[in-house]
């Protein structure tokens, strides 16, 4: 399942495929409940919107939540904004007390897509609009829409941006004129196996690697390539942090080095990093290319630093208005704008679905992809400190 998987052509036409809707603040406040509507837009008329983000350990959550939030209350809407912290029977009461308090609409980024079956059928019971929320809703019909990036992509981007930084291709995909030979021992890994997106991720990382990898330019030295093996539970970085030590130890002692990781999170690539350093890797010369996602302000320092190579940017205002669009759209009875009516089938029915196009960040472009659009000051990334 790809989604749209037309190559994208520069860094150039990826900037505006992502562009920015720069009215939208990357940062907007609120803790973790709403309730007050703005006194702007009414279009809302106080009616209650459910928000339920899965965890509060990933910045890019927090951001997503408050985006919500404030684009709801904007238009005149209340909320009810939660995170369930990685654990499923917290989100599934979560999503009962917001039913409970005549929520309208339901926004839900879930912890594990598969585990809300029944407590979205008793919002379907109740005529409660549901909208898939970046991580899509499976094994139920209660779900109405799904907002998201095109996730195949993003995994063909974190892919093409190792190849980048190792020299063979441009960040587009397209192959360098008198690239290195190789072979570069690249190491996998991929995000928890609970959220479906992390399987798009990968397949849409391994259909740019695993030609290179069966003509023998990269060598998995580890021999692990299985999902199911390369697959990081929660997303956790301290979980990247242990398997890459382990890669190291048993795969690595001969005193052959890693040229590059394949990582798809932010967090986790900095946690590969730590492994990275504490086996006596230095950042310069031999450092491997890591990839990233998320643009994580601590992994866009990493970037500007050479500890990190890349990000990818999935800017979450716009996925925020884009949520906000499908909601209003449903409430008012008319059918939202999407542009994938094929690719998510959620084991039950194909989900209508908008895709957003994500955005490749290296040092180059941090600039005018996170600083001009207003995502991050520099004085914030600057300001960056890890946990």
């Amino acid at each position: 399942m790809r989604g749209n998987t037309v190559k994208k052509r520069g860094i150039v036409a990826l900037l505006a495929a992502g562009a920015i809707v720069a009215s939208l603040s990357a940062c907007a406040g609120g803790g973790t409940t709403g309730g007050s509507s703005s006194s702007g837009a009414d279009e809302g008329g106080g009616q209650l919107v459910g928000i339920a983000m899965p965890t509060q350990q990933s910045e890019r959550w927090i951001q997503d939540g408050n985006a919500l939030k404030e684009q709801l209350e904007d238009q005149g809407f209340t909320t009810d904004l939660q995170y369930a912290e990685d654990d499923i029977p917290t989100q599934i009461s979560q999503i009962e007390n917001m039913i409970t308090k005549g929520a309208v609409a339901l926004i839900v980024a879930a912890k594990d897509g598969s585990a809300l079956t029944t407590v979205l059928e008793e919002a379907a019971s109740q005529d409660i609009q549901v909208i898939a929320y970046d991580r899509l809703l499976v094994n139920t019909d209660a779900v109405s829409y799904y907002a998201t990036f095109d996730n195949f992509l993003v995994g063909q981007q974190q892919a093409w941006s190792v190849l980048n930084g190792l020299g063979l291709t441009e960040l587009d995909g397209t192959p360098i004129d008198g690239a290195p030979a190789g072979p570069f021992n690249i190491e996998l890994f991929a995000g928890s196996s609970d959220d479906n997106n992390a399987t798009f991720f990968f397949n849409g990382a391994m259909d740019v690697l695993q030609p290179l990898i069966d003509a023998g330019t990269l060598v998995v030295k580890s021999g692990q390539t299985d999902f199911n093996v390369v697959a990081t539970q929660d997303w956790l970085g301290a979980n990247a942090q242990a398997r890459m030590e382990d890669l190291l130890t048993k795969s690595y002692s001969d005193g052959s080095k890693v040229n590059a990781v394949l990582s798809p999170y932010d967090g986790l690539s900095r946690g590969i990093a730590s492994a990275l350093k504490d086996n006596g890797y230095a950042v310069g010369a031999g450092w491997p290319i890591i990839s990233g996602q998320d643009a994580e302000v601590l992994s866009v320092q990493y970037i500007e630093t050479g500890e990190q190579y890349a990000t990818i940017f999935k800017d979450t205002r716009d996925l925020a208005a884009q949520a906000v669009k499908m909601t209003v759209a449903v409430l008012n009875g008319e059918e939202p704008e999407v542009n994938n009516t094929t690719d998510y089938d959620n084991g039950v029915k194909v989900v209508p679905s908008y895709l957003l196009q994500p955005v490749t960040v290296v040092k180059d472009n941090i600039t005018t992809a996170l600083i001009d659009t207003g995502y991050w000051t520099q004085a914030e990334i600057d300001g960056a400190k890890a946990e």
